[in-house]
């Protein structure tokens, strides 16, 4: 498992500010057709994704093998990057037998994280200001 950097260096402070000050994201938008990314208050994010989020933040230990794994974003919904920049994470579903269908996304952009409660195919960012 890859624990993805968490950028938090000036360089990586500074690649967000465009898109604070102007309210989009840095990177390309998603192809034609696509869904369009949506966002999420933090404070409105199920329980269990505070805990995985909690857990992304401490680098583990992870309840699921698969979390840390690069996420392929095969679905062309969140911004184009090359292989690797995405992780995803599991979002425990309270009674389910399996992993379920929630996740969190991650970025290698400081606070990148995406919400998806439908396996993929809708996301929301996270916002973490509210």
């Amino acid at each position: 498992m890859r624990i993805p950097p968490r950028i938090a260096t000036l360089g990586g402070i500074a690649a967000l500010v465009p898109a604070l000050l102007i309210g989009g994201q840095t990177a390309t938008a998603a192809p034609a057709g696509a869904l369009a990314v949506g966002d999420i208050c933090y404070s409105a994010l199920p329980s269990q994704a505070h805990d995985t989020l909690d857990l992304i933040e401490q680098g583990g230990p992870f309840p699921y093998e698969q979390d840390g794994t690069v996420f392929q974003n095969r679905e062309g919904i969140l911004p184009s990057h090359s292989t690797g920049y995405y992780h995803e994470y599991t979002v425990v579903t309270p009674g389910s037998p399996t992993r379920g269908a929630r996740r969190i996304v991650t970025g290698d952009s400081h606070q990148e994280d995406y919400y998806t409660a439908d396996h993929y195919e809708s996301f929301d960012l996270v916002d973490h200001g509210c």
